[in-house]
């Protein structure tokens, strides 16, 4: 029973209709939907079922001759060199080389015995170089493709019909077999590519979400660091001087009372500075119910004499130098700056068995060097240097500054923190301890 070019035309398109779903199982994309998805939730049933549908399309590929001939060779050695190739098939995603070769074999024995090769009988070997494309490198299906490509034009040039067009002979094979190489390439890049950008955005995310967490760790410790300056100094001060008014009330009350006076001014002092803090951490929040207040100046080294005077009434006097010319900090900086020293000031309040300090502030070239020195001795039960909260907080401030810092004992006795900061943050930031 003859077929004609309607026939072989009908069945090619039955045949591309197949590798088209091939296809579109492996991008993802398809335009049955339903079918698809069951097929990936069953991957088991696709992979028994399209071999099943190649052998299918086997019987018609063996029966295909050109118009007005009849067919020159039996039907069944066709049906059996294809199905031992749908067969070869089922192996096709873990063994896709050996599939391939087993596909390519039967295909040139069709091929050489005397079948006109349309995409019926070509369907196992599409399949299979489109999966070895789709699981090894281009290189490798390159070669599979070219070698199924000689060899079955050779055998369709030396075994196949004598009255069957040259270029259907040449053009037909490669062309068929170019086809899902190129298919099954473009799929795997496909989703190399998409692997890529999932990895990549992975990656984003996890550091988006370290990012957050050191931000809120350096926060916090800018809290930490704010609050005991604040705290820490005001405190120490109006304890000191709730002591002296203690010991001095029965006796001297004028002086007690003028003590008490410097007490509220300390109070009133911390209050503020407390408020200018915590207005800061607030980020303006109640700027529209507060807009009549005035705002907290930020503390700097414009306001270090009155820091210093601040120290007289718990018995320390602070001599206050300068050297160079004086130049504009950035507003970072200049609070940096004034919290080491206000930091250091109150450290040899607490520590050291001394009623003089000394703070020196040199604008040098590149950056500002602030020192502050005293030379008594500590007190017996005062702690290690270095093992305070308050020494721990200088070295952040002035590594957050880009700056350099180093503190230790002198060897002439007393202790000294030297601190340099540039006059722009930023920069490579060192410590030091004497």
């Amino acid at each position: 029973m003859p077929y004609g070019v309607r026939a072989s035309s009908v069945a090619a398109r039955a045949v591309l209709a197949l590798l088209q779903g091939v296809g579109a199982h492996g991008i993802g994309q398809g335009p049955h939907a339903m079918i698809d998805n069951l097929f990936r939730r069953r991957p088991r049933l696709y992979d028994t079922a399209l071999p099943l549908g190649l052998f299918a399309c086997s019987f018609p590929g063996s029966l295909v001759t050109l118009p007005g001939s009849d067919p020159a060779v039996a039907w069944w050695p066709g049906v059996l060199l294809t199905g031992l190739a749908c067969v070869a098939l089922l192996w096709r995603r873990n063994r896709p080389r050996a599939t391939t070769a087993v596909a390519m074999t039967c295909a040139t024995a069709v091929s050489a015995s005397g079948y006109i090769l349309t995409v019926l009988l070509l369907g196992p070997l599409m399949t299979a170089l489109y999966y070895l494309a789709l699981r090894t490198d281009r290189r490798t299906a390159t070669t599979f493709a070219v070698a199924s490509i000689v060899c079955l034009i050779s055998a369709a040039l030396m075994a196949g019909p004598g009255d069957e067009p040259l270029v259907l002979k040449l053009l037909g094979p490669a062309a068929w077999l170019l086809l899902p190489v190129a298919l099954g390439t473009t799929t795997r890049l496909r989703g190399a590519c998409l692997e890529a950008v999932q990895t990549r955005a992975e990656h984003a995310e996890r550091t988006r979400e370290e990012e957050t967490r050191h931000r809120v760790t350096a926060e916090r410790m800018r809290i930490a660091r704010d609050l005991h300056d604040v705290v820490a100094h005001h405190l120490l001060l109006a304890n000191i001087q709730a002591g002296t008014v203690s010991r001095m009330l029965p006796a001297r009350p004028g002086e007690a009372a003028k003590i008490a006076v410097e007490l509220a001014g300390t109070t009133s002092s911390a209050l503020r500075e407390l408020k200018a803090t915590v207005g800061l951490l607030r980020h303006d929040t109640d700027r529209t119910s507060d807009a009549d207040r005035t705002p907290e100046r930020t503390p700097g080294l414009a306001r270090l004499p009155e820091l210093a005077a601040s120290f007289r009434p718990a018995g320390l006097t602070v001599a206050v130098t300068t050297e160079g010319t004086v130049r504009p900090l950035s507003a970072g900086t200049d609070l940096t700056a004034y919290r080491i020293v206000q930091e250091a000031l109150t450290n040899i309040t607490k520590h050291a068995a001394v009623d003089t300090a000394e703070v020196r502030l040199v604008y040098r070239a590149d950056d500002l060097l602030v020192s502050v020195v005293n030379d008594g001795p500590a007190y017996a039960d005062s702690p290690s240097p270095g093992g305070g909260y308050g020494l721990i907080g200088m070295r952040e401030r002035a590594r957050s500054a880009g700056g350099r810092i180093r503190t230790g004992r002198l060897v002439q006795g007393g202790f000294e923190v030297v601190v340099e900061l540039p006059y722009r943050p930023g920069g490579h930031t060192e410590e030091a301890a004497v």
